[in-house]
């Protein structure tokens, strides 16, 4: 079994059409056809139906097919780790970042950038789950996102910071002076949210549907920094965890009042990969940059 092999497995598998994948693959249908079919003989099972010009996975294909990407992903990591360690600290250094972290992420990003110079700094937006799935399939290096602390499969997380969900306005909005503020009297503000799917919306909606409140929700936003921008105008309050206005001089948080909500934000890696030396430098700096904070 060779790696180019299970690359015209792969590519075939995409595509389900031998034709494409070859010229994808820059060979000829004939040498594609014929490494496949050397691989099934190695296996003893076919792992494609062939009818006609089209093609469709078998049964032992779609198994075989999360394995070979799993192969070649671990090749891609070991030729990354002996390319670092011959190089130290240049490449691409991937980071997902949910929408919810722009403010925390900034006042780190830019002096590691100038402190490692010959590293390319690739930042992903997402929500936690699109990261999530990226960093699964070895997509993205790292991720900081907020994270149920008991659903650990298939990452290995580290603990980065707990943040308050608290009621967020200019200071120049009229609701700005408050000490705090209760739900029911949240339930009558006019408020701009983070888009359903994000997951500080989904805990918002339960904090109301809980005490059975509507909110009256003027703007769904899937960008934080749009969402905080227009709050900064001073018409509108958001709710949010109170990090995430850590850069923004013109805004102010005031507690919600009950018991206190909070979500915990997280280092996310892929459970058991190998870590980029780039990572672990730039995880160290994130941290030394929010305590300083």
């Amino acid at each position: 079994m060779e790696l180019r092999q299970i690359g015209y497995f792969i590519k075939a598998a995409e595509m389900l059409h031998f034709t494409a994948a070859a010229a994808a693959s820059f060979v000829t249908q004939s040498t594609l056809s014929q490494q496949i079919k050397q691989l099934e003989d190695e296996l003893g099972m076919l792992l494609f139906d062939r009818v006609g010009k089209h093609v469709r996975l078998t049964e032992a294909g779609n198994v075989f097919l999360q394995h070979a990407r799993q192969i070649l992903l671990d090749v891609k990591k070991s030729k990354q780790a002996i390319f670092e360690l011959n190089n130290m600290v240049i490449g691409e250094l991937k980071i997902g970042v949910t929408y919810a972290f722009s403010s925390m992420l900034m006042p780190a990003l830019a002096p590691f950038s100038s402190e490692y110079q010959g590293l390319k700094i690739v930042v992903e937006y997402g929500t936690p789950g699109e990261l999530e799935q990226q960093l699964r399939l070895g997509e993205l290096d790292v991720v900081l996102a907020f994270h149920d602390q008991y659903d650990t499969d298939g990452f290995d997380m580290e603990p980065l910071f707990s943040s308050r969900i608290m009621m967020a306005v200019s200071k120049k909005h009229p609701l700005a002076s408050l000490k705090k503020i209760s739900l029911t009297e949240l339930s009558k503000v006019e408020l701009i949210l983070p888009s359903k799917g994000f997951s500080s919306r989904a805990l918002l909606d339960e904090l109301f549907s809980k005490k059975k409140l509507k909110p009256l929700i003027k703007i769904e936003m899937n960008d934080v920094h749009s969402l905080l921008s227009m709050v900064n105008e001073g018409q509108w309050a958001t709710i949010i965890n109170e990090k995430a206005i850590l850069t923004w001089d013109d805004l102010c948080v005031v507690p919600i009042t009950g018991k206190e909500y909070h979500k915990q934000a997280f280092i996310l890696w892929q459970k058991g990969g190998y870590r980029k030396k780039s990572a672990t430098l730039f995880v160290e700096k994130l941290y030394k940059t929010l305590q300083a904070q």
